[in-house]
């Protein structure tokens, strides 16, 4: 038995971004909990607490022994919005009529499956979704999504101008992304992204992440929606190949025997194809991995903490053989040496 009602559900589906103005701060917000509201005005509640810039649907609830419950919570991180739903079963139809309706900024929802087996239907296509798959829906495009008890999901939005992809190309590749091999790559970072979505907001690394999520997320629709041989699939996987040369490499930083044969190796490439790849995203690989070690060491410098820690010792710490060579690197790269930048940085401010 279910009970209906039309509104726009929350983002978790990608089926609306709900209270922008709370959810858009920088912090992590409670967006709903039912448990708040007596069991005969949730239904109400859960609705009214997402019309603000709402996408139109129709929504079926799962009636339960317990009653209707939800709890949606939410992060900003670097302009993504991020979202955990846990909520009892329940069924959302967007139809061709609610799809006319849409807001001036559409978005595609990526979503994961924590709790229970969802189904889907989407271009014809019925799907069922475990913990191992990627949901992936258009603002603009009809689908029915939903589970039967106790279910939870994780969801990131994405501006439709930010991702670039028309909406057959999304549609097309929603029902067949495992055909991708950017699917395991992908699902295994949205995974990492909700470990500790509240440390991401306020990291200065927020908005390059965003960027780079982006990215994987276009390489994979791109990829699952186009034949092996197509051109915007190939320049799609080379734009997710040197996203995540990247990652690697700021990962390996302190190893100092990352160079490119391991970095090529660990990506099962050759050295060559590793130089063209990086090439074609604009990056030097020996210039960007000094730059992105003088960088570390700048801020272990910097840092109280660190005061007593010999230059020498910072210098192995961000992957320098070498304290002679690590020294003329930073007096080239900052017009001055190591010790005399800490100096400068941790002298008290003159009262």
């Amino acid at each position: 038995m279910h009970r209906r009602a039309t509104g726009g559900p929350a983002s978790p589906q990608g089926w609306a971004s709900p209270h922008p103005k709370t959810a858009l701060e920088g912090w992590f917000v409670l967006l709903l909990d039912l448990e708040d509201f007596a069991p005969r005005d949730r239904v109400e509640a859960f609705h009214h607490a997402m019309t603000d810039n709402s996408v139109p649907n129709e929504i079926l609830h799962e009636e339960s022994e317990t009653g209707i419950s939800a709890r949606i919570e939410g992060w900003r991180v670097g302009g993504l919005d991020l979202f955990d739903m846990r909520s009892t079963g329940l069924e959302v139809r967007r139809t061709a009529r609610h799809v006319r309706h849409h807001r001036d900024r559409p978005v595609v929802s990526v979503s994961l499956q924590t709790r229970g087996i969802h189904r889907a239907e989407q271009a014809g296509t019925q799907l069922t979704l475990g913990p191992q798959d990627i949901c992936v829906f258009h603002e603009l495009a009809p689908r029915t999504y939903g589970w039967s008890g106790p279910g939870a999901s994780q969801a990131l939005t994405f501006d439709t101008e930010h991702l670039g992809l028309p909406v057959d190309t999304v549609t097309r590749a929603s029902v067949r992304l495992r055909s991708s091999p950017v699917h395991d790559l992908l699902l295994g970072h949205l995974r990492s992204l909700f470990q500790a979505p509240g440390r991401l907001e306020t990291d200065p690394g927020a908005g390059a992440l965003a960027n780079a999520t982006t990215d994987l997320v276009r390489a994979l629709l791109t990829s699952a929606a186009h034949d092996d041989d197509d051109m915007r699939a190939r320049e799609a996987m080379d734009d997710c190949l040197a996203t995540r040369i990247m990652a690697y490499a700021r990962r390996h930083l302190t190893d100092p025997d990352l160079g490119p044969e391991r970095i090529a190796a660990a990506h099962a490439i050759s050295k060559r194809q590793l130089y063209v790849v990086l090439a074609r995203a604009g990056i030097r690989l020996e210039q960007w991995l000094i730059a992105e070690r003088l960088e570390a060491a700048c801020r272990l410098l910097a840092t109280p903490r660190h005061a007593v820690l010999p230059v020498s010792a910072v210098a192995a710490r961000c992957g320098f053989t070498s304290p002679s060579h690590f020294t003329r690197r930073f007096r080239a790269a900052y017009g001055t040496t190591p010790s005399e930048w800490r100096r400068h940085r941790t002298r008290p401010t003159d009262r």
